[in-house]
């Protein structure tokens, strides 16, 4: 059983930082990538930050410049930076396996809420 444990994420002030982790437990094969979805409720869940297969970092406009995404073996790391008020949303991390047909495992979700 794989569950993907999410860690971070709380209150910051605009301008402020955090940092949100993402790690692993069970057996993934492969992973074929990973990074983070952010949702407002209301709202679709919105891409931010990933790694493809061919070990490409990407990020969303709305984040570039501001946010770090790091990775490592079945663990993630999102650096929120010069955070806005905008960015207050649940987040999540994912990681797909490369499994025929792909799965897609997800995190639990973790609120981040940037105000003054």
């Amino acid at each position: 059983q794989v569950q993907l444990v999410e860690s971070g994420g709380g209150s910051a002030q605009p301008g402020g930082s955090l940092r949100l982790s993402c790690a692993a437990s069970g057996t993934i094969f492969s992973i074929y990538d990973q990074g983070w979805y952010r949702q407002v409720p209301g709202s679709q869940r919105e891409w931010i930050a990933g790694i493809s297969s061919d070990g490409s970092i990407d990020y969303a406009d709305s984040v570039k410049g501001r946010f770090t995404f790091s990775a490592g073996p079945r663990k993630n790391t999102l650096y929120l930076n010069s955070l806005r008020v905008d960015d207050t949303a649940v987040y999540y991390c994912y990681m797909r396996e490369a499994s025929e047909p792909p799965h897609t495992y997800w995190g639990q979700g973790t609120q981040v809420t940037v105000r003054q």
